[in-house]
């Protein structure tokens, strides 16, 4: 079942990366406004992302977070030079070396950690700190985006969205961890706050994409979501993390190139194909 969950994440990633290419290219054009909601290509990519997040909900109810999650990180080699095509332009080396390196830096990191088959429990304590807690991130990054220019504005705002998808990937596993052996499971409010969750994801994103540095922001809410998905697993859901010298150096090596693809996307210049109203 893990590895049938595993597919699944990676044709729903790619439609996700799909998505974000196309309402990136549409944000930077019309600015994260109602106006959006004019633009068939806006519309055509927020199909393909929630049909992404769709198929992500499905492989979480077949397969542990810390499986899945990679799956969704690797699509970051294709979501960039993707981005720079619709924008009428050759994707820059750099752009490929640093997607590159932040997608290599993140499996290796998520590799290192042991995938359980445990079944996952979240308590209403656990996921009501977890919420408490997102709220404060997003109020914070918020908060300093607005005082900010270019890549750090982009990147602030992207930290947020990539803390609320984390917290949408959490409490899917909580629930379809359970729903496959139990139906009633799902009438659960872990349920009920998923959509909600979605809808927040989805704004930050958007005012993210419409700064144009679609290349950090992609990373960044991909860093974001990989880290605390995993913490989350880790101390609310139960799943487990390596132990032993012999991950250390190995995870290291994944941090350092990490951190170096993701400067080198923030030190790109915007994508523009229009007036964009940030």
């Amino acid at each position: 079942m893990t590895w049938i969950g595993v597919l699944i994440a990676l044709i729903g990633a790619l439609g996700y990366a799909l998505g974000a290419a196309l309402q990136q290219r549409e944000a930077v054009t019309a600015g994260a406004t109602l106006a959006l909601v004019r633009r068939p290509r806006w519309w055509l990519g927020g199909v393909a992302g929630l049909s992404g997040a769709c198929l992500h909900g499905l492989a979480l109810c077949l397969a542990p977070l810390v499986a899945v999650q990679p799956v969704s990180v690797a699509t970051l080699v294709f979501a960039v030079p993707l981005a720079a095509m619709l924008h009428g332009r050759r994707p820059r080396p750099a752009e490929l070396a640093g997607s590159v390196a932040v997608a290599i830096g993140l499996l290796g990191l998520i590799l290192l950690i042991p995938v359980s088959g445990d079944t996952p429990e979240l308590t209403d304590a656990g996921a009501v700190g977890l919420l408490a807690g997102v709220g404060v991130i997003v109020a914070v990054t918020s908060a300093a985006a607005r005082r900010m220019r270019g890549p750090i504005a982009a990147v602030l705002t992207a930290v947020g969205a990539g803390a609320v998808i984390a917290t949408v990937s959490t409490f899917a596993r909580a629930v379809g961890g359970h729903v496959l052996t139990d139906p009633k499971s799902a009438l659960h409010w872990f349920t009920f706050v998923i959509p909600v969750l979605l809808v927040w994801a989805f704004v930050l994103l958007q005012r993210s994409y419409a700064l144009g540095y679609f290349g950090i922001a992609y990373a960044s809410v991909q860093v974001v979501d990989l880290l605390l998905s995993v913490a989350a697993g880790a101390f609310l859901l139960g799943e487990t993390l390596p132990t032993g010298w012999g991950r250390a150096i190995p995870a290291l090596l994944a941090g350092a190139l990490l951190v170096g693809g993701t400067i080198t996307l923030a030190r790109l210049a915007p994508d523009r194909s229009g007036a964009a109203a940030v």
